[in-house]
């Protein structure tokens, strides 16, 4: 379902993308909600927008929603799988409701447009 790429793969593909654009780009992973609200929260300080793939949270975690809320900063959220082609509980998500963007099917290319839409937003705002 989700390829044969791995992170690190994606990664440099943002990075060698952020290059391009002009822009330096932070990749980041955790899989614990505690963890993951920590690097959001150390976002605000040292970064201009957020993309998060947060996986099984989506559907489940107030408090990342709320950590990205107070981060006060642009979120745009990914998933590498179309989740409105899976299991009813997966359409649901609460981030999406407060995110710029939401890019969701297009694999792992998900990121290096969402990365696209982060810098054409803040450069219109």
């Amino acid at each position: 379902m989700y390829g044969y790429e791995t992170l690190k793969d994606v990664d440099n593909r943002c990075m060698e993308l952020g290059k391009e654009l002009g822009v330096e780009v932070v990749c980041q992973q955790a899989n614990g909600e505690g963890t993951l609200i920590d690097l959001i929260h150390n976002a605000r300080t040292k970064n201009h927008a957020i993309i998060i793939n947060p996986g099984g949270y989506t559907h489940t975690s107030v408090a990342l929603r709320d950590a990205l809320v107070a981060s006060d900063l642009p979120i745009f959220e990914v998933h590498i799988s179309n989740v409105h082609k899976r299991e009813a509980f997966r359409h649901f998500s609460y981030i999406s409701g407060i995110a710029v963007g939401v890019i969701c099917g297009l694999g792992t290319m998900g990121y290096q447009l969402a990365l696209r839409a982060a810098v054409a937003h803040l450069e219109l705002n």
